[in-house]
């Protein structure tokens, strides 16, 4: 029996096509692949933003906000349609860990991306700037 989980093709197309925008630090071309009503999954809020252009907001800023961002592990779902990034960064002078858990539909379109962070430090840290740069955005999308 074969441990190695693989994404689904067009899931997998578009983990390849993200990766490429993070490397390039250019999310301009995300829209792409957000489903109309694809979620973000915040680790600081209790309920979740929804929308493609909420989603990509939030997206572009904390790719502005993470300093030293690296991508370590991937894991994938039995189903092929979910992967687990392990990443790293800083905010400031606190150093983070955490996870990017990206669902896809089957055409490929991200349609839930969730973050966890730790340690509260750093979570601290990327809250604070993160609303320092998004709380009037995030107060109307919530609305």
């Amino acid at each position: 029996m074969s441990t190695d989980l693989q994404l689904q093709p067009a899931a997998a197309a578009s983990l390849q096509r993200w990766h490429q925008f993070i490397a390039a630090k250019d999310l301009r071309q995300l829209p792409e692949l957000l489903h109309a009503q694809a979620v973000f999954r915040s680790p600081m809020a209790h309920t979740p933003y929804p929308g493609a252009p909420t989603v990509n907001m939030i997206l572009n800023t904390v790719l502005q906000v993470f300093q030293d961002f690296a991508y370590h592990r991937e894991l994938v779902s039995a189903d092929g349609l979910n992967v687990v990034l392990e990443f790293s960064a800083r905010v400031g002078e606190r150093e983070l860990k955490g996870i990017d858990m990206i669902r896809f539909d089957e055409s490929g379109k991200i349609v839930e991306f969730e973050v966890m962070v730790r340690p509260m430090s750093g979570l601290q840290a990327l809250g604070e700037e993160m609303g320092r740069r998004l709380a009037p955005f995030l107060a109307a999308a919530k609305a």
